[in-house]
């Protein structure tokens, strides 16, 4: 084995390198003046990460079906332990060793896996290192769990959305072409004159603009950082049924250390997905200041962030900009996740910190995001709504 002379933490630092490149082990025995060289802790992150593909694990012992969740997490981890260019191999080599090259190339296979939003977060998180020869196989994939997603969501979204549109834009000054007749005759029942043989209403229903103008403004702002794979699927699904409401301007923006506006893609959840790149790094704030330049009426605009909130940028330069948005009068939301899976992982101090300036932060089911939005559109107080439906809003700092 190569005898390194130098002293100190340089030595220890390529110890250390070797220790990941041989594995747990055989390598344990590495020392440095006579001590076994410890790993740091993300650096014992990486060893696992590593030895989960390369090594004997329940990655890949378990079999694709049944570890694709599992999968799905790891293409998440390493992107935060290793550089793009590791990152990159490691994804080929999960192409093979993980038997989805296999898989995508012979689509008779996909009969003995049921493709659902893990596989597609898997997917997803593999990106360019997918052949060119298993592409449209596994578009296919992604369609077919896209449409049973929207056909399971949009029917309720449109419902809570549509309502809370129609509650939020009733008037009791309305013009004359938006009056509610049938509601104003209703209301003013009592006001019947027998002698006119008619009713001489005291107020007017209505609504305060025609339902085919735009009501609302909705920018989905969404961290593609690899750890938020499942809530980008679920956000281009929902993007794409709040795109097709005419009454709603629908906005999707993905973001890691870049900013990317997919709101051209909206109309199909598959070009959305394979529009994002999910990475390693995360500049909410450069985000949040894009999104913040699309803002042209504050008032009937909403934001909803979706992030772990693990800031790569400057903190307090993301806070600010997050409170210039909200003193500017635009509601602004902040899931920590839009997945069905668990508690997730997030800075529960910056949660708590966007808390405090009228941010409310907490993870949300997409069962339950149609709702948010319903109170969204209609003004209510999100943290509110959030504790009637017993959702954790609170985050020690």
């Amino acid at each position: 084995m190569t005898d390194f002379t130098e002293g100190g933490a340089e030595t220890r630092d390529r110890l250390s390198r070797w220790r990941l490149v041989l594995g747990g082990d055989g390598a344990d025995g590495i020392s440095h003046d006579g001590a076994p060289v410890r790993l740091s802790e993300d650096d014992m992150r990486r060893d696992q990460a590593l030895e989960a593909l390369y090594g004997d694990s329940p990655l890949r012992r378990g079999g694709l079906g049944s570890s694709t969740p599992r999968v799905a997490r790891w293409l998440g981890d390493i992107r935060g332990y290793f550089p793009s260019s590791v990152v990159q191999v490691m994804q080929a080599d999960a192409m093979d060793r993980l038997g989805l090259r296999q898989l995508l190339l012979e689509p008779e296979m996909l009969r003995t896996v049921q493709p659902d939003i893990n596989l597609v977060s898997t997917l997803v998180g593999l990106g360019k290192v997918i052949p060119e020869a298993s592409r449209e196989t596994a578009r296919s994939v992604v369609r077919q769990v896209t449409k049973e997603l929207e056909d399971r969501l949009r029917a309720r979204t449109v419902q809570a959305v549509s309502g809370a549109l129609n509650r939020s834009a009733r008037t009791r000054r309305p013009k004359h072409r938006d009056i509610d007749w049938n509601r104003t005759i209703a209301a003013n029942l009592k006001h019947y004159q027998p002698d006119y043989r008619t009713v001489v209403p005291e107020r007017l229903l209505g609504h305060a603009r025609r339902s085919t103008e735009i009501q609302r403004e909705i920018i989905l702002c969404i961290d593609q950082s690899g750890s938020m794979a499942e809530s980008v699927v679920y956000s281009s699904v929902f993007g794409a049924v709040l795109s097709s409401l005419p009454s709603v301007n629908t906005r999707l923006v993905v973001f890691d250390t870049e900013v990317v506006d997919l709101t051209d893609e909206l109309d199909d959840p598959v070009d959305v997905l394979f529009g994002v790149q999910l990475g390693g790094g995360t500049d909410i704030n450069r985000a949040l200041a894009y999104c913040q330049d699309q803002i042209t009426k504050p008032a009937e605009t909403i934001l909803v962030l979706i992030s772990d909130l693990y800031e790569g940028g400057i903190a307090e330069e993301m806070l600010r900009r997050a409170a210039s948005i909200v003193g500017g009068g635009t509601t602004m939301i902040a899931l920590l996740a839009l997945s069905d899976s668990g508690h997730p992982s997030f800075d529960s101090r910056h949660a708590a910190a966007l808390a405090g300036i009228g941010v409310p932060a907490f993870a949300c089911t997409p069962d339950l995001f149609p709702d948010m939005m319903a109170a969204a559109i209609e003004r209510r107080d999100i943290g509110e709504w959030a504790a009637s439906q017993d959702i954790p809003t609170s985050h020690e700092q």
